[in-house]
């Protein structure tokens, strides 16, 4: 059932970002090069600060698909990898395909780096800073006018709120890698601060168990 309900979602976004999102405007290009490119003169914090915040994401849910990417029988690292450029249109065929699973040890180098809780508070305050900014720096009337009336901004930010309304899908099996299954008011306090809450996670969960399955206990992931 849980399947069926990603892919009804998964089709959903799609079908909405394609066929009733507002148009694409002529200056879509242009905007996207200019916020990729830093040249911000005269666009919308607002904007900015979304976008901006669209690149944190993917590397939010990079430190735990990764992790719970071991033990499925594909591989998570795709979908994450692609989710730097389509976010939750990457990660939705992902969180359909997967399962709940324990946590198949020893970490890898990458995993590693993101169970390191530098990486997560470093997260943190870029998150936090970027948010703070936009808020108060945004021409958020201005925002709104554009988010009914531009492709891109519209599905950026819906994209972003997809994102924070996901991520408790991934949490939910995370906590109890890490023995804390029975704190579940973890997932609505992360929730509770978009964006900064996730990446707090990553900086105060506690770290894996290294114990590791025998060889012949470990899913073997299959390319998609």
């Amino acid at each position: 059932m849980a399947r069926l309900i990603f892919v009804v979602l998964w089709l959903g976004f799609v079908g909405y970002g394609f066929l009733l999102a507002p148009p694409d405007q002529p200056d879509t290009a242009d905007l996207i090069l200019r916020l990729s490119t830093g040249a911000w003169d005269g666009l919308n914090p607002a904007v900015i600060a979304v976008f901006n915040a669209m690149g944190v994401w993917p590397l939010v849910y990079a430190a735990v698909a990764l992790v719970d990417g071991r033990g499925q029988r594909l591989w998570a690292w795709p979908f994450v990898v692609a989710s730097f450029a389509v976010g939750a249109f990457a990660l939705l065929p992902y969180l359909a395909l997967r399962a709940p699973v324990p946590w198949v040890g020893p970490a890898d180098r990458l995993v590693r780096i993101l169970e390191r809780r530098m990486f997560g508070a470093g997260l943190a305050v870029a998150a936090g800073v970027i948010l703070v900014w936009g808020l108060l720096a945004g021409d958020w009337p201005a925002f709104w006018h554009q988010w009914q009336t531009s492709r891109f901004v519209h599905v950026m930010t819906l994209d972003f709120c997809a994102l924070w309304g996901l991520f408790p899908v991934l949490l939910v099996d995370d906590l109890p890698r890490r023995n804390l299954g029975d704190q579940r008011w973890i997932i609505p306090a992360v929730l509770a601060l978009p964006l900064v809450g996730a990446a707090l996670y990553l900086a105060l969960r506690p770290p894996l168990p290294e114990a590791s399955l025998a060889p012949a206990e470990v899913a073997t992931p299959v390319q998609i």
